[in-house]
Order: C-alpha cells, then structure tokens, then sequence
C-alpha cells in the first residue's frame, strides 16, 4: 500500500472495527488516507463521485446494512471505471458460500478478522505486504 499515495476505502459498519483497521494500518507504518464508509452504497456513491480520489485498495466488510459486501463487490467489478481497484475482503464471515461468492465476484483476496488485536495487525500487515509488492496497473 505504500506505493502510492492513494487513499484507502474502508467500507465496515462496526465503528470498534473500524477503529481497528486505522490503528493497525498506521501501526505498520501505511500513511494513505483512510477513507471510511458505513455501508456499500455510500461507499459506491463515494467512488462514482467524479470529485473524489479512487483509492488504490478497497478494504470490504460482508455484513453491512442498506448494501451488503457482496452486492457493493459485484457493483464495482461491473462498473467499468472501478472494476481494477482490487477489494479485500475483511470480515469475521467463515461461511464458503461468502468466500466463494466473494471469489466468484471479484475479490483480490478474503481475510477473516481476528478477536485478537495481535493477530488482526498481522492480518492488516499481510495486506500490506502484498499490495506493496504487487505493482498497480
């Protein structure tokens, strides 16, 4: 993720998680703007908004109110403007139906969200790595 300076979407509806998530990037040393949105049509409203910065990750809960994980994913990979910001999904979802779903529709990857704040850095740190290493189109 520090490839660019890019802000990052962060579209969760639990604030805790939310608070989590930005901690944990800047505890790795990531310094993009954290964009946050609480549920997927905000966040779609938000990135077909001609005035704001596409981010270089979108970083994706499953269960949201209004329009869930899937939905937003599925509007994204279809929209043609959007459809090469990878998206990871972050959730505390272990049913295969949602990782296959979230394969199926497009995900960059499907992490699940630790209790543990140690094991959640770790996961966040692992998004990292492979952002950092894998170059943007």
């Amino acid at each position: 993720m520090r490839i660019t300076n890019k802000p990052i979407l962060l579209v969760e509806d639990d604030q805790v998680d939310m608070m989590k998530v930005t901690r944990a990037l800047k505890e790795i040393g990531v310094t993009n703007q954290v964009v946050h949105r609480e549920n997927g049509e905000d966040a779609l409203n938000y990135l077909r908004d001609e005035d704001s910065e596409k981010p270089c990750l979108i970083l994706l809960d499953l269960s949201m109110p209004i329009m869930n994980g899937l939905e937003f994913l599925q509007a994204v990979k279809k929209d043609g403007r959007l459809r090469r910001i990878p998206v990871v999904v972050l959730t505390t979802s272990d049913d295969q139906q949602d990782k296959l779903n979230g394969f199926n529709f497009g995900a960059a990857g499907y992490m699940g969200k630790p209790v543990d704040y140690t094991q959640f850095v770790k996961v966040i740190r692992s998004i990292d790595t492979y952002w950092t290493i894998s170059q943007m189109p």
